[in-house]
């Protein structure tokens, strides 16, 4: 009860961070709406949007490459806000137990809640909202029963020249969310589809880092970003973001970690389509009940690509220096190189493929003060036919100690998923999945979830989810 209550307080204070600044600037959005942007999602689900938007003009992103967000497609015309309601329901058939993976055993978990999303368009701003919570239950008796939600929370006011955002990204549940509910709608909040509210974007740096998978047990995750855009000339324009972000476990064991992130960035466009940018960011990590403390320095170029419809690709690349509260040995900085790639494309009118890679210093997943580690995730969507969705889904991640990352025995863990799923639309308002994904994990250690002797472990897990929503209601 008093982790539920926490939750619901924490949802609160989001929306209320949300929705306070719509408030403020109210007396500047009475008129007609504007049309509100909407992003692809390259793994949505099949919805009743599907075909109602198949004629509308493509928007193209407006979003600044050095910004916290990855690039889109773009975005089709909404011509009324709305919100709309729904319904989930979702298993877990895994191979073993989330505790000791490496032994054996059948078990079940189910997920039942219920989802909603809402789109609001003025004048000058737009809001997206999106949520999905409620409870689960589990044969597992290391999981247990408990309560799960999720939230995506995107503020944003247009001016001439000026562009404001509020961006948040909540989430608790009862285990890491790299891989949850992979192939399944239930690993997003909100109905999915392209009916549902856009998904926050953000990029995995901005993110609390949760790719160890020895790190068990419920938590609360959190990123918090406030983003200034000023466009000073048709091709350049700045942008600055902060941002606060926090990985809280609810059983000990974990180390709690907290962030915060600050970043500039100068875009210049040399084509329609192609832009060049420089981009400082600085991240500071510490950590519960630890000494250490990170700073983390980066200068980054920047290179993006968006051809509305078709590609929208970002790369990033250079220096990093991290810096070390408590001296490592005789050293107190780290110096290296930081990087990041995020794709999405569509090769063909019914197939999505996306991708995205970072090369950078992060908290340490709730295993290490401080990690260097290379991730990435990615997937390909493609409409077998008019009612059947096929695809694949992977995802990687190597994390290894900053405190001793120059030695060749630095303690480092390895986790992957990989898997396919297949999604039925029924009718206008609902859609059924089935997914399977295997989670491996290695290090060269033995894994302390699992124990002596084991230093690897696969476990397989099946998905079936049902979810429902109903007819979007119009706002205005």
């Amino acid at each position: 009860m008093r982790n539920a209550g926490r939750s619901v307080k924490i949802i609160a204070v989001l929306v209320g961070i949300v929705f306070a600044p719509t408030l403020l600037f109210s007396q500047d959005l009475g008129g007609p709406p504007k049309p509100a942007a909407r992003v692809y999602s390259p793994l949505g689900g099949l919805s009743d949007a599907d075909t109602q938007n198949s004629s509308q003009e493509i928007l193209p992103d407006s979003r600044p490459l050095t910004g916290v967000q990855s690039g889109t497609l773009g975005s089709p015309e909404l011509r009324h806000s709305y919100w709309v309601p729904g319904f989930e329901y979702g298993n877990f058939i895994r191979s073993s137990s989330a505790q000791n993976p490496a032994v054996s055993g059948w078990n079940s978990t189910s997920y039942v809640g219920g989802d909603l999303d809402l789109l609001q368009a003025w004048r000058h701003a737009l809001l997206n909202l999106s949520y999905s919570g409620g409870g689960f239950m589990s044969t597992d008796d290391s999981v247990g029963n408990g309560h799960y939600h999720q939230v995506g929370l995107v503020q944003q006011f247009n001016w001439q020249r000026w562009q404001l955002s509020f961006i948040d990204q909540f989430a608790f549940l009862p285990e890491t969310q790299f891989g949850f509910a992979a192939g399944s709608n239930l690993s997003i909040p909100g109905i999915g589809g392209t009916l549902g509210a856009p998904p926050t974007g953000l990029q995995s740096t901005y993110l609390p880092s949760q790719s160890i998978y020895s790190a068990l047990g419920p938590r609360y995750s959190d990123a918090f970003v406030t983003e200034i855009g000023y466009r000073v000339s048709p091709r350049t324009s700045l942008t600055l973001a902060g941002s606060y972000g926090f990985l809280s476990f609810t059983e000990p064991g974990n180390i709690d970690t907290k962030d915060a992130i600050f970043s500039v960035g100068y875009d210049y466009a040399i084509s329609r389509y192609d832009a060049l940018g420089v981009l400082y960011r600085f991240s500071a990590y510490h950590f519960a009940g630890e000494p250490q403390a990170i700073g983390d320095h980066t200068v980054q170029l920047a290179y993006g690509r968006k051809i509305t419809g078709r590609i929208a690709l970002q790369l990033f690349g250079g220096p990093d220096i991290a810096q070390f509260r408590i001296p490592i040995g005789a050293s107190t900085q780290r110096i290296s190189g930081a990087g990041a790639a995020n794709l999405t494309y569509t090769p063909a009118e019914r197939t999505n493929l996306w991708a995205g890679y970072a090369h950078s210093v992060n908290g340490g997943s709730g295993v290490f003060t401080g990690a260097v580690s290379d991730q990435i995730q990615g997937g390909l969507n493609h409409q077998l036919t008019r009612l059947w969705h096929g695809g694949v889904h992977f995802g990687y991640s190597r994390n290894s100690t900053i405190l001793q990352s120059s030695s060749v025995n630095s303690p480092h863990y390895s986790t992957w998923f990989t898997g396919g799923n297949l999604e039925r639309s029924l009718g206008q308002h609902a859609t059924f999945s089935l997914a399977y994904t295997a989670y491996l994990e290695s290090s060269n250690q033995n894994i302390s979830s699992v124990g002596s002797p084991y230093t690897s472990y696969t476990q397989h897990q099946i998905t079936a989810e049902f979810r429902w929503h109903t007819r979007p209601f119009v706002i205005r």
